[in-house]
């Protein structure tokens, strides 16, 4: 009997223990489910990179302006600046979406591949499936990246041009 209540007594400090952290679990899954919490990473990933990515917009922000004053009437430079500050957006947008899309990768990938060791797969036609599905995930993902950064890209090359052609004519 002594050697039965020795056995029960630690169990009660094993669950004790398990709770804070199955709480804490439970806490961040709760958080990370959220929609706005992606959106906040975005936000936040994006702002790191803008903020280490100054230098650049600078230079062209000031290339722009040497331009500008050599050849005032020929609207080159705006464009040429507009296309590469773009092209810095394009390029931030898409590293800050891989920064939410890669957790939300692997989850997908670990679903398909959890199920299809459910449904009785043997673990070499497993390891094979995981493969072709790793390659499918990672060029939708792919896809899906360079049209959005595109689309950003582009989108932030006219509003540039806009901003650079009426910045210029106010200096005028």
């Amino acid at each position: 009997m002594d050697q039965e209540e020795e056995t029960e007594a630690p169990a009660p400090i094993q669950q004790q223990n398990q709770l804070p952290a199955s709480s804490t679990y439970s806490l961040v899954l709760r958080i990370m489910s959220k929609r706005r919490t992606w959106v906040c990473l975005f936000v936040i990933v994006y702002s790191i990179l803008l903020s280490s990515s100054w230098n650049l917009l600078q230079s062209i922000l000031s290339w722009y302006q040497q331009q500008s004053q050599i050849a005032s009437s020929s609207g080159w430079p705006a464009i040429y600046a507009s296309v590469l500050l773009g092209a810095v957006f394009g390029v931030m947008s898409m590293a800050a979406a891989l920064a939410v899309a890669v957790p939300a990768t692997v989850v997908i990938w670990i679903t398909v591949v959890v199920l299809l060791a459910f449904f009785g797969k043997p673990r070499r036609v497993l390891v094979v499936e995981g493969r072709k599905i790793t390659r499918e995930i990672l060029g939708f993902v792919i896809k899906i990246l360079l049209k959005e950064g595109n689309a950003v890209a582009a989108v932030c090359a006219v509003l540039g041009y806009f901003a650079l052609v009426r910045r210029n004519a106010d200096v005028d």
